[in-house]
């Protein structure tokens, strides 16, 4: 649980400097970890359950980020942009595009995929080996251009 503590430590680091939109930010993910922690039981909570539902929230933050940019509405977008800012922290290390479109290289040589009807096969193998530094909205879009 060594992510579950750093958040509570960096909660209480927020309170101390007053740190609003850090401690609501952080407030938040640890009461969503606490839910997956009471859905789960009687099954203790692991780290990759921990780190799945930092993945979930930055996910759905990405993803608000994107409409309330097409609605226009900036006040929304910056607010979702500072909270994705202190999720992002406790994430590992992303890959570039350059490293994943290498992966996905790797990956269509290794099982002779060839069109965009083995794109399920590709992402499968790819996630498999990136498990978990890389978007899968990226991993997506260079399967797709390597397969068209």
């Amino acid at each position: 649980m060594e992510l579950k503590d750093q958040i509570m430590a960096d909660i209480k680091a927020a309170m101390i400097a007053k740190d609003s939109v850090k401690l609501n930010t952080l407030r938040f993910l640890h009461a969503a970890i606490k839910q997956k922690e009471i859905d789960s039981r009687p099954n203790p909570l692991t780290a990759d359950d921990v780190m799945a539902v930092l993945k979930k929230l930055v996910k759905q933050r990405k993803e608000s980020i994107d409409q309330f940019a097409n609605a226009g509405r900036t006040d929304l977008v910056d607010a979702e942009t500072a909270e994705l800012k202190v999720m992002e922290v406790y994430l590992p290390a992303q890959m570039s595009r350059e490293q994943i479109e290498q992966v996905v290289a790797d990956v269509i040589k290794e099982t002779g995929a060839s069109s965009i009807k083995d794109m399920g096969t590709v992402m499968k193998a790819v996630q498999a080996k990136t498990a978990g530094t890389a978007d899968g909205k990226t991993i997506s879009e260079v399967i797709k251009s390597k397969l068209n």
